[in-house]
């Protein structure tokens, strides 16, 4: 009887040439969009004085993801996702260059920087889709939540990087900034033309209408129980804190908090995020993806309250480090159990639904905040908002969905 062939073990991020080149090509990107990011309301300013017509372009880069966030994951389940990738950069690329040459030239108005901010925010809807159902293509499955939490790291030094960069670079030019954008997504661009990613099998009957299509995968998620938990937990986690996120703005502002210590409580949880992501892997390790999940509930739970008794911007910083540690981990856990339980001809679909379902609570999240700094004092603001998630961990805690996401989860297996 012949022995079988051992089988080799899988290859190591470290060593895996096209998830490198993907991740390294992102990070590239991501740079040059949030320098361009920065950059779009001092243009806007500078050339207007107008806060109206920068709150409009900036506004048609979510309003832009929003609505091509459905329909964009049917476009990546139904057709080939690098050609996506590859569209998506070429189109920043362009659009990006278009803008320094009208601002280069003095031409630069109002309706074009519109245009370039929808081209952003539709590609950046595209994008974000096509990459994570990629991922489980491009890396083995016990190495799918490092891959998660290295791009969720990547995200964030790329919006930390990026946000200090623009807004020096702007001093130099107002161009520049948009210069940077044009060839950071260049780069991506030939970069990812190396990426080997394995060709899909395409549905014999094609794909439908888009409206058809995206309710298809609407419906999908929501009958999956542990995937309509895990994005329910997601949402009120985006909802909470930016709704908490806010009033500790107006209540520092309230008590003469300086603007530049109200710049380092933000500066510091963008801080946290990026020590959060590098120890997502650990963490997820450690905790599992329940104990992952419910830990920043608790986290969020039992620290927000304590802002209430701080008048220093930077200890109410070094408290926002602390809160953003655990969603990294969360997001692995959630995303690593979503992406390998998902049919591959529904990935897309998942992914942009995940997006905007946290969008559209990150944008009542603020509002929600508003109307409770408006209405109430700011302490008792704050305390709302804690109770609020104080609830969500105490149900999340006792979710017998969550609790059966087994530490399999770890191996890269959702599970049964």
């Amino acid at each position: 009887m012949t022995a079988a062939p051992p089988v080799s073990p899988p290859v190591p991020l470290s060593r895996n040439r096209d998830y490198r080149l993907l991740w390294g090509s992102q990070a590239v990107s991501e740079f040059g969009f949030h320098t361009a990011l920065i950059a779009f309301p001092l243009l806007v300013l500078a050339l207007t004085g107008s806060g109206a017509a920068s709150g409009l372009v900036m506004g048609t880069i979510a309003a832009a993801q929003m609505v091509a966030g459905l329909p964009a994951g049917v476009l990546v389940d139904a057709y080939d996702r690098k050609a996506i990738m590859l569209g998506c950069e070429a189109a920043q690329a362009v659009s990006a260059i278009s803008l320094v040459a009208a601002v280069w030239a003095g031409a630069a108005t109002v309706w074009h920087m519109v245009v370039v901010a929808a081209v952003f925010g539709a590609s950046a809807a595209l994008f974000e889709p096509a990459e994570s159902a990629s991922l489980p293509a491009l890396v083995a499955d016990e190495h799918l939540p490092t891959a998660v939490a290295m791009n969720t790291a990547r995200a964030s030094m790329g919006q930390l990087a990026g946000t200090a960069t623009g807004g020096f670079l702007f001093t130099v030019g107002r161009f520049v900034p948009f210069l940077v954008d044009a060839v950071t997504h260049t780069l991506s661009f030939v970069a990812l033309l190396f990426v080997r990613l394995p060709r899909r099998e395409r549905s014999a009957a094609g794909v439908g209408p888009l409206g058809r299509e995206a309710l298809a995968g609407l419906r999908w998620v929501w009958r999956e129980r542990r995937i309509r938990v895990t994005v329910v937990c997601a949402v009120v986690l985006n909802l909470f804190f930016s709704a908490f996120y806010l009033v500790v703005i107006v209540l520092a502002e309230s008590r003469g908090v300086p603007s530049g210590e109200v710049g380092v409580m933000a500066a510091m949880l963008g801080v946290g995020g990026v020590a959060g992501a590098l120890l997502a892997p650990v963490l997820h390790r450690r905790l599992g993806p329940y104990g992952g999940i419910i830990a920043v509930f608790w986290a969020l739970a039992v620290l927000a309250p304590v802002t209430v008794l701080m008048d220093s911007g930077y200890l109410i910083g070094v408290l926002f480090a602390l809160m953003a540690l655990f969603p990294p981990t969360a997001n692995t856990a959630i995303m690593t159990d979503q992406l390998l339980r998902t049919p591959d001809e529904l990935r897309g679909r998942l992914t942009s639904t995940l997006v905007l379902a946290c969008g559209a609570a990150g944008a009542a999240g603020p509002a929600l905040g508003g109307s409770l700094a408006q209405a109430l004092p700011g302490d008792r603001a704050i305390l709302l908002c804690s109770a609020g998630m104080a609830a969500a961990a105490v149900l999340a805690t006792v979710s017998p969905t969550l609790r059966t996401l087994s530490r399999r989860h770890e191996a890269g297996r959702p599970a049964d």
